[in-house]
């Protein structure tokens, strides 16, 4: 566990006293639970017996926990607030992913963010979305007062179901919901489908927010390499067979960092295990937009029987009118109807008329044809400036906007990126996306927002130390 490692910067006892203090913060261990004995926790951290009676009797100085002779130690008083820092590994705060992007959305004019996962307020297809606002004002038949639908804006799902059929994804309009984000699709999801202490797989490395929402839900993330084909379909067996967990949460077309899209015959295999292992699958196709021609995915092989696939357009249409789409299995829809009611009422009826005014106009699909181009332009621009840095690129995608890239040996991802913060400049170090702390050597970078030349200047300083 990320919490069973001493601390270099601070003492024996400090570092048991930290551990105790972030499992109690993490809520794994809840008020009235009982300690690990003195010898069992000696032998966790690796220190001495002594060393953990000293602990413990500072915290129970301190009022953090309480003694009861002769059964042991115990957790005092109420929980506190939960904190998803105290759940994940412990990293430095100018690299932990949750403050990542707080410093992204945060970060003023002045701040350069190749590090972020959105693209530029520039790119984005404003005079569209503007367009789409007017119709709506003047449409007077058009309901802005009330809450919409339980299942959400009733033309936006034809519309997102006809769009599925295209990708080979049959989702009747009725078997979609639409949340107020993807964000808050998963989030419905993990509240439809676990319980605290279920394992769920992900990608070693995936994107960092799925970490935090897993966290926060109380599950075990369990991940699984993940490579240019796609997942390591022998560390997937072997997950789904000693971890059995409730699902497998991935990217199969431009996964994020690293861009790669998952084989058709790999997409087989991988609803092959599913099935022998009576697991679910949740595919996250947020970047389905960015493909000039759809790619094989998971809910098209398998018909939407075991996968649950989520959709969004945060990405290529506006972060400011967000809307998030669950495609499910019939029988299903009802009861995650029910929880959406229960936890939010309703998703926002004005930003779903706006995205179904927005992408029935022809603009949106001559916008993604210009968008794709330019990523592209981008993309071969990026991927040279940083060769030119002596940092190397194993798999330049075909689309998107993200490229996985490798350090040069003996350099650190997250070394790198405090020295290039101290510089105005938010980098998205490799450890921040895998569940296991690997990826030390790897940064991802956002080609949109690399225009700056900047950002290779001081990259580079950030290398030469």
């Amino acid at each position: 566990m990320a919490d069973t490692a001493l601390d270099p910067g601070l003492s024996r006892v400090g570092s048991v006293m930290a551990a105790i203090e972030a499992r109690i913060a993490g809520r794994t261990l809840g008020p009235g639970a009982r300690l690990p004995s003195i010898r069992a926790f000696a032998d966790t951290m690796g220190v001495s017996k002594s060393t953990v009676v000293e602990a413990y009797e500072r915290l129970g100085a301190e009022g953090a926990i309480v003694s009861r002779p002769g059964s042991g130690f115990y957790v005092a008083g109420r929980a506190e607030p939960l904190s998803l820092a105290a759940i994940g590994p412990r990293l430095d705060r100018a690299v932990d992913p949750l403050w990542i992007a707080r410093q992204s959305l945060e970060a003023g004019p002045a701040m350069l963010k190749p590090g972020c996962g959105w693209m530029p307020p520039h790119w984005m297809p404003d005079e569209g979305l503007r367009r789409a606002l007017r119709q709506l004002a003047r449409d007077t038949d058009q309901t802005v007062g009330c809450y919409d639908v339980p299942l959400g804006h009733p033309p936006l799902r034809q519309l997102l179901a006809r769009r599925l059929a295209e990708r080979g994804i049959p989702a009747h309009p009725d078997a979609i919901v639409l949340t107020d984000s993807a964000t808050q699709a998963l989030d419905l999801i993990c509240r439809f489908l676990v319980e605290p202490g279920d394992a769920v797989l992900v990608d070693d490395p995936c994107y960092f927010n799925f970490h935090a929402l897993l966290r926060a839900h109380r599950v075990r993330v369990v991940g699984v390499p993940f490579g240019a084909s796609g997942p390591d379909l022998t560390a997937l067996a072997a997950a789904l067979t000693e971890h059995r967990p409730r699902f497998y949460l991935t990217n199969s077309g431009l996964h994020n960092p690293t861009g790669a899209s998952v084989s058709p015959a790999t997409v087989h295999r991988v609803l092959r295990l599913a099935e022998a292992h009576d697991t679910l699958i949740v595919e996250d196709d947020i970047y389905a937009d960015f493909e000039p021609e759809p790619g094989p995915r998971l809910a098209g092989f398998d018909g939407l029987e075991r996968v649950i696939h989520i959709g969004g357009f945060s990405k290529t249409l506006s972060a400011a009118a967000r809307i998030g789409v669950i495609a499910l299995r019939p029988d299903w829809v009802e009861r995650l109807v029910d929880l959406k009611l229960a936890v939010s009422l309703g998703s926002g009826h004005l930003a779903a008329a706006l995205v179904h005014r927005t992408l029935s106009d022809g603009s949106y699909r001559r916008y993604l044809d210009g968008m794709r181009g330019r990523l592209a332009e981008a993309r071969g621009r990026v991927v040279r400036r940083l060769a030119g840095a002596g940092l190397d690129v194993p798999l330049v995608p075909a689309a998107g906007m993200f490229l996985w890239a490798r350090l040069p040996q003996g350099l650190d991802a997250a070394e790198i990126a405090r020295r290039a913060l101290a510089e105005g400049v938010v980098l998205a170090p490799g450890p921040v996306f895998s569940p296991g702390q690997a990826a030390t050597d790897r940064l991802r970078f956002n080609v949109a927002q690399c225009g700056d030349a900047r950002v290779f200047e001081v990259l580079e300083r950030a290398m030469a130390g």
